[in-house]
């Protein structure tokens, strides 16, 4: 029996729209947006259905995420089409969401049975302690690039904790980053009322932020979006979660093993056709193996294939729309008209762009150089690897560190310890040794610094912190006396 009911996907007020599949224009089938009237009333339902929620036993709310595990395993070869086809995923990375989206799941669920609060020691004679209390409703807003992950990670962690979640996904991938979640939790046994999507623009977003219901905001997106999402919601005195771009470094020692380096090079630019916060946004490369190195990624990046992936088997699928593949090809250009020289790509053919390598002409940061270019300080959210060259350790440091971002950071090298020596020196959130930065796991803390984020929001504790209150309370035998 199919997971997804299409019929309740024409439940909301907005203006009826397609949900598009990027690699051929199709038309997959219909919904309606949201308007702020449906986050009023979402939020209203959400405020009454939590309290019975907060007060459910620990085990129900855990068996019910452990059954939405399941439940996503169950129905793979359903989530994992849409996945493909309404988010231009290639099958390998809709594996990947499937079973991470899975795993938060399980991981919520333990969440849930973790202590809640601890003894306080208190000069006076009572019970002096902490607990830990749901928020009440949380909203997401989340992005179209891992629809399901991005959901699944703030959403089920919230519901296990007691709380209540209205989810705004992203229009282009409102059934795979929003329907698919609400469709398997509504099969796991949820309460009616607890969850409600959303999809819709900045004005659903603006409303489901100021709603006075909505006591705690978790954002995924880009950085521009999070800096109005942050103001918005301090000026209603609640908090924001935000989990924004990057410009992640990639360093490359002099010591480094290239023919093992090259396919994790590849991976940390052109995965998911680059449309990653921790993407690889500047390969950092000692000068002595520089040359070697652009022209070996500039190779592997020719051998990949770019093609639909529903119905070939490819390394790249297509960018999500045309707005976006406008954006990274400008950004390739004016890099090309600057003086950087590109090794690899730079072309494309509906919405698939070839990975593309681009290296430097002149040293330092004067004309040619890549350190110049638009591509390489920026976000560009495509499939595109800047490489730079640097002499000397310290030069690396500087930098990798020379940037608004503070994501993540990868470092190839045969001398583990110098490379921790490095990541001291480079205020990132995340840092790979050996790896490239596109890592996540759902029992790891994630999260930027700078203009990426407000820290580590997600996985672990940081989820405790993320969806509760902390409340102290005393206990006294009799009333306290005072000297009036």
């Amino acid at each position: 029996m199919p997971l997804l009911d299409p019929a309740r996907w024409r439940l909301l007020h907005g203006g009826e729209t397609a949900v598009i599949e990027p690699a051929t224009g199709e038309a997959l089938g219909t919904f309606t947006l949201a308007d702020p009237s449906d986050v009023e009333q979402a939020a209203l339902t959400a405020a009454r259905a939590q309290r019975a929620w907060a007060k459910a036993p620990y085990s129900e709310r855990a068996a019910v995420l452990r059954r939405a595990g399941d439940l996503i395993r169950r129905h793979e070869p359903e989530i994992g089409e849409w996945l493909v086809r309404e988010s231009g995923s290639i099958r390998g990375k809709a594996d990947f969401e499937i079973r991470t989206a899975s795993e938060e799941c399980y991981e919520a669920a333990a969440l849930a049975h973790r202590p809640l609060g601890q003894v306080l020691p208190s000069a006076a004679p009572r019970l002096s302690y902490t607990s830990r209390m749901p928020a009440g409703v949380v909203g997401v807003i989340t992005p179209f690039n891992a629809p399901l992950v991005l959901a699944t990670r703030s959403v089920a962690p919230a519901l296990a904790l007691g709380n209540a979640v209205v989810l705004k996904p992203d229009p282009r991938t409102a059934v795979c980053g929003g329907q698919v979640l609400a469709a398997v939790l509504d099969e796991a046994g949820l309460p009616e009322g607890l969850l409600r999507v959303l999809p819709g623009g900045a004005e659903t977003g603006r409303a489901l932020i100021e709603d006075p219901r909505v006591r705690v905001v978790s954002f995924t997106g880009s950085t521009r979006a999070g800096r109005g999402v942050g103001e918005l919601a301090a000026r209603h005195l609640k908090r924001a979660h935000l989990e924004l771009g990057g410009n992640s470094a990639f360093v490359v020692l002099e010591d480094a093993d290239l023919d093992a380096a090259m396919s994790t090079a590849a991976w940390a630019s052109f995965f998911h056709q680059g449309q990653v916060c921790m993407t690889a946004g500047r390969h950092l490369v000692h000068s002595s193996r520089y040359d070697e190195y652009v022209e070996r990624l500039a190779a592997k990046a020719d051998s990949l294939t770019v093609g639909d992936p529903y119905r070939e088997q490819v390394h790249l699928g297509p960018v999500i729309d045309r707005g976006q593949l406008e954006r990274i090809d400008e950004l390739v250009r004016g890099s090309a008209t600057a003086g950087v020289r590109i090794a690899a790509g730079g072309r494309y053919r509906d919405l698939f762009y070839r990975p593309t390598v681009l290296a430097d002409r002149g040293p330092g940061d004067g004309p040619g150089s890549v350190g110049a270019s638009p591509a390489y300080g920026r976000e560009v959210f495509g499939p595109v690897a800047p490489v730079r060259a640097f002499d000397t350790l310290d030069e690396a440091a500087a930098l990798a560190g020379d940037s608004g971002y503070g994501l993540a950071l990868g470092i190839v090298t045969r001398d583990t310890a110098r490379a921790l020596d490095l990541a001291d020196r480079v205020p990132t959130g995340l840092v790979h040794i050996n790896d490239q930065t596109v890592n996540d796991e759902p029992n790891a803390p994630f999260g930027g610094l700078g203009d990426s984020g407000t820290g580590a929001r997600f996985g672990g504790e940081a989820n405790l912190d993320a969806f509760t209150e902390t409340r102290w309370t005393t206990v006294r035998a009799t009333p306290a006396a005072y000297p009036f």
